[in-house]
């Protein structure tokens, strides 16, 4: 058996964790990168939490690049683009009971949890994350540095701009175009497209009052 490939996963927040249940047989994590002195000092499930610095120490190791959630995701690609990584270098990680269409293509550096699917034509951008049990219909593209929730389901022929976020629990009706910088709540029914830096929620999805 080949041996694993060693692996940095930045930062260790909850993304971050999730992912040492997704390298099955191909990677081997190596440790954290985190800015926090508190989660350096601590380390976490048995692995030490690395400054930046080690990721010039460890060149043998690819990255994984994981920040954000709701409150942050218009910031993911700032920060991920602050690492100074070579493209080449992200890793590109599948949990093994997730499914991937031989005929789908996923970007470097995204991350694909357990029991995900990704259909036919599918595209997943640079820099995604996909959580639990959601699946990606056919010819659905998904946009560089979006975040997916679990249990979404997107219907065929979507198109997710990029660095938008996709709420837990949400259905996408097919066609739909969500744009860039969108956030959809949590188990909402997307029925309309939803325009660029729009925030919507529901059934069916309404946009909600921006707050500053």
């Amino acid at each position: 058996m080949p041996s694993r490939r060693p692996l940095l996963i930045f930062p260790c927040n909850g993304n971050g964790i999730e992912a040492l249940d997704c390298l099955g047989d191909a990677w081997e994590c190596v440790g954290f990168v985190d800015d926090t002195p508190e989660k350096q000092r601590a380390g976490a499930y048995g692995l030490p939490v690395l400054p930046r610095s080690a990721l010039a120490q460890r060149p043998d190791a690819a990255v994984l690049a994981v920040p954000g959630g709701p409150q942050s995701y218009k910031g993911r690609r700032a920060v991920i683009e602050s690492l100074g990584i070579a493209p080449q270098r992200f890793a590109t990680v599948v949990h093994p009971t997730a499914r991937v269409a031989s005929i789908a293509r996923l970007g470097s550096n995204v991350l694909v949890m357990a029991g995900a699917v990704v259909t036919s034509n599918a595209v997943i951008g640079d820099h995604v994350c996909v959580l639990p049990n959601t699946v990606i219909h056919h010819d659905v593209t998904v946009g560089n540095f979006s975040l997916i929730g679990a249990n979404v389901a997107i219907a065929g022929n979507v198109a997710i701009g990029e660095n938008a976020y996709v709420g837990s629990g949400t259905n996408v009706k097919n066609g739909i175009r969500i744009g860039e910088r969108a956030l959809v709540g949590l188990g909402s029914n997307v029925t309309r497209d939803v325009p660029a830096d729009a925030t919507v929620a529901g059934n069916p999805a309404r946009p909600l009052p921006q707050r500053n």
